[in-house]
């Protein structure tokens, strides 16, 4: 029975989530996309907001980037740079363990706001607080996992998880068997993480597809310069003052208007 479970939470929900969480973000976009968005209640209460925010999304990101390099890349690549396992293991508890728990202040911050702020839990849903309640639940486990980790700085079962991601992306759901005596806040870990791209398409979770990445490759700000005289005083249409409106052409004063007629 303990091998079946293992079977169908290692070997196929990860398939099931990505499934849900890339075609149900597809569909979400096509029917939905008034509700695509981080649904931000900053106007409500701004100070913690962005301090929470800011600290959350950090380490969160910092955090992404460390699993997928830990996970995905392969195991050659690692051997071909000489970046030993041992290595591997020390960099993955310092640096994920700097951004977990920057990661996990900003998200007390955050969930605290949204609990206690009478304001802000008024215009919060039930999806708003669950979310941030199980996110706040996996940055601790991943936190927690860092005594397991140091027990075993060698590197061995960060082996195991690579070679079950790598088994994965092979469709081998047969992979799931390599991670079974790992600990077991590990695979609670790994189940959690499953289960929020799970419910993604269908909270505000969805906002992550729109990360406004492409700001940090703008080529820079559009300098635009007056045509306006230095020194001139013009009017708020951009006419000489003490003449009629120019709205962007030739302004002609009234006395000389009337004298022509």
């Amino acid at each position: 029975m303990h091998e079946f479970i293992n079977y169908l939470l290692f070997g196929w929900y990860p398939y099931l989530a990505i499934t849900v969480l890339i075609v149900g973000s597809i569909l979400r976009f096509d029917k939905g996309q008034y509700t695509w968005r981080s649904q931000s209640s900053q106007f409500l209460r701004r100070r913690q907001m962005i301090l929470g925010s800011n600290l959350f999304h950090l380490g969160v990101l910092i955090l992404f980037v460390g699993h997928f390099m830990g996970l995905l890349v392969p195991e050659a690549i690692y051997a071909f740079a000489g970046i030993g396992h041992s290595f591997k293991q020390m960099m993955a508890l310092i640096v994920g363990g700097i951004a977990g728990i920057a990661a996990f202040i900003g998200c007390s911050l955050l969930l605290h706001r949204r609990l206690f702020d009478p304001r802000v839990r008024r215009s919060s849903s039930i999806g708003d607080i669950l979310v941030l309640i199980l996110l706040w639940l996996q940055i601790a486990l991943g936190l927690a996992t860092a005594f397991w980790t140091i027990r075993a700085l060698d590197g061995h079962e960060m082996v195991l998880f690579m070679n079950w991601a790598s088994g994965l992306t092979r469709l081998d759901p047969g992979a799931s068997a390599l991670i079974i005596d790992t600990a077991l806040v590990y695979r609670v870990h790994i189940v959690l993480g499953l289960t929020l791209f799970l419910i993604t398409p269908f909270t505000r979770l969805v906002h992550i597809w729109s990360a406004p990445i492409w700001y940090l490759f703008r080529p820079g700000y559009q300098i635009v310069r007056s045509r306006a005289k230095t020194g001139a005083t013009t009017t708020p249409t951009m006419g000489p003052a003490g003449a009629a409106p120019s709205f962007g052409g030739d302004a002609i004063p009234r006395a000389h208007s009337e004298s022509s007629q």
